[in-house]
């Protein structure tokens, strides 16, 4: 039978949800347990990753930092979901001087606090913050802590600015070109958005990927591996590595992670099949 277990990186076209186009990849693989990570805007493109079967539970162990995208922001246009889906008025901007626009993107690198747009996945009191917006209810948002770790200008035709970022997750680039646009004295939204990559995650035709080297648990070894395969608890002394910690342990046939806390130890996964 056919392992159902993948890992890989597909490619979200423009102007699709991502439950969408999960769906037209659901029937491209025949596969029904199908999971992404990541959510990108309908407008958004670029790399989405993807796991399947048992390997959809690998979603919280997964090293998805830093994050790099490109895209272009129109000075002058205001769009409450800061990008082009509901632009409502543009105006003239004029053409600002290139040095000052390397200087503003220069301004944003490093930590800060930042307003998530309110057209966003955010939770308040169990509803979504873009549910709430199309609804025209009032609420607010609160600011949270990212880091950009480089910024750079790749061209700039009046009006508009493209350049590509890297960033920590959780950073909003809908915001981001909004301030940039407010500190060149100016407003502006998006008008293109690609992911490039989640921290090793780099879209290569769907090529499928070994969990094992793109999780963030470091790794252990195990002296007993009957014990891993029948499930039975694990004794502290047969671990090569005792402290505590979240860790991976590779058998020949699947992988677990497990974590030591105050000398007792839990499975946080057992018996993933490595296909």
């Amino acid at each position: 039978m056919d392992c159902k277990n993948m890992l890989f990186v597909a490619n979200k076209p423009m102007f699709i949800s991502s439950n969408k186009f999960l769906n037209q990849l659901k029937k491209k693989y025949g596969i029904k347990k199908m999971g992404f990570s990541g959510t990108l805007d309908p407008f958004a493109c670029g790399c989405l990753i993807i796991a399947t079967g048992q390997y959809t539970k690998f979603f919280r162990f997964l090293k998805k930092t830093p994050k790099a995208y490109i895209t272009t922001l129109i000075l002058g246009a205001s769009s409450p979901t800061l990008d082009i889906e509901k632009i409502e008025k543009i105006e003239n901007v004029e053409k600002i001087d290139t040095e000052k626009i390397k200087e503003v993107l220069n301004s944003f690198l490093g930590k800060q606090l930042q307003l998530p747009p309110k057209y966003s996945a955010k939770r308040i009191n169990g509803k979504r913050a873009y549910e709430l917006a199309r609804e025209n209810e009032k609420f607010k948002l609160k600011e949270t802590q990212i880091e950009i770790s480089d910024i750079e200008l790749i061209n700039y035709s009046h009006p508009f600015i493209t350049f590509k970022t890297v960033v920590s997750e959780g950073t909003y680039i809908r915001s981001l070109g909004f301030d940039i646009a407010q500190r060149l004295g100016t407003t502006g939204t998006l008008t293109y958005l690609e992911r490039i990559n989640e921290g090793n995650f780099f879209y290569e035709c769907e090529k499928k990927l070994d969990p094992y080297n793109y999780i963030w648990p470091k790794e252990n070894n195990y002296n007993n591996e009957e014990d891993l395969i029948l499930g039975r608890k694990l004794d502290i002394n047969n671990f090569e590595i005792k402290q505590e910690g979240i860790y991976k342990i590779k058998t020949k046939k699947f992988l677990s992670i497990i974590e030591i806390k105050e000398d007792k130890i839990s499975y946080l996964l057992n018996r993933i099949n490595l296909c």
